[in-house]
């Protein structure tokens, strides 16, 4: 096989005939998320149904309050998404579970059926560093790809890398808003528990779990998460854009306690913020007819 395109092995596999090539759809919709594709916006930030960030509503449904002429596009038992605009700009907001097999779901309907090009996680983390603190914002550079789902499309030494328009965008909006944030590496682990240094049932460790924290410190890296991994790397292998946003909660090897939704507010409010500088970052550049990124 010489050709470059990795779809093109699609038409060798002797299963091909016997599945969809694009997924699933219900009533000429994608099966998990039921949204409309046509309704998509460029700009996506992809939200987790988490209760420690100690959300009064559906994440996304609570968010799109902060929309102009917000609109429900897509409700499964699995995703809510909404479309909107913010100070003009065109957004999509999608709620579902956490993990990167979940996120693989949502981006694999959004990636194959929208005209959206740049997807931004905005949700909760826990630090690593000792630098980072309960109720800061850390804008991922890149992501330690410590969990498996992305590992079932590329090997881990692949390097998960943020778009480097994004950072930009976030990191202006914000010191514009004058928020406490880092930017830096992110580590995303399917486990919540043993694979981050925190105990499971019972106190239950392993040798090697006593160093997970420190090890991941000393390289700097700043917090921890479920999905980062996921939203930078399925987008770069698809040639958009992919990012991350997270609140940090708490830091163990700092002695800073658990706060229930520490700094989510912020987050949210960055990453619309950010999605604002990166949308006149883009038009800026399609006036100067450059070229922002490789695609396929």
């Amino acid at each position: 096989m010489t050709n470059w395109d990795p779809s093109a092995l699609y038409d060798e596999y002797r299963f091909a005939g016997n599945l969809p090539k694009r997924g699933l759809l219900v009533d000429g919709r994608p099966a998990l998320s039921q949204l409309d594709p046509d309704k998509v916006a460029r700009y996506v930030l992809l939200m987790v149904r988490d209760p420690l960030c100690a959300y009064d509503d559906d994440p996304a449904t609570q968010l799109a309050a902060r929309l102009d002429d917000a609109e429900l596009i897509g409700r499964s038992g699995m995703f809510t998404t909404w479309s909107g605009t913010h100070q003009g700009v065109p957004v999509t907001l999608v709620s579902g579970g956490s993990g990167s097999p979940e996120a693989e779901l949502i981006l694999h309907e959004l990636l194959e059926f929208t005209a959206a090009d740049t997807f931004v996680r905005v949700g909760g983390s826990g630090g690593i560093h000792p630098s980072v603190a309960p109720g800061d914002l850390v804008v991922s550079s890149g992501v330690v790809r410590d969990e498996g789902m992305t590992q079932a499309y590329i090997p881990a030494s692949y390097p998960a890398v943020a778009s480097y328009e994004v950072v930009v965008a976030m990191s202006r909006a914000a010191e514009a808003l004058g928020l406490p944030y880092h930017v830096g590496v992110t580590r995303s682990s399917d486990s919540d528990f043993c694979g981050v240094g925190r105990p499971s049932v019972g106190g239950y460790f392993q040798p090697w779990h006593l160093d997970i924290l420190e090890t991941w410190a000393r390289a700097g890296v700043l917090n921890g998460d479920r999905e980062s991994a996921a939203i930078v790397t399925l987008p770069v292998l698809f040639g958009k854009r992919g990012g991350s946003v997270c609140s940090v909660a708490d830091n163990v090897i700092a002695d800073r306690p658990f706060v229930a939704g520490a700094g989510h507010a912020a987050a949210s409010e960055l990453a619309l913020a950010g999605l604002v500088e990166l949308a006149a970052m883009d038009a800026e550049a399609t006036a100067r007819g450059g070229r922002r990124w490789l695609g396929r």
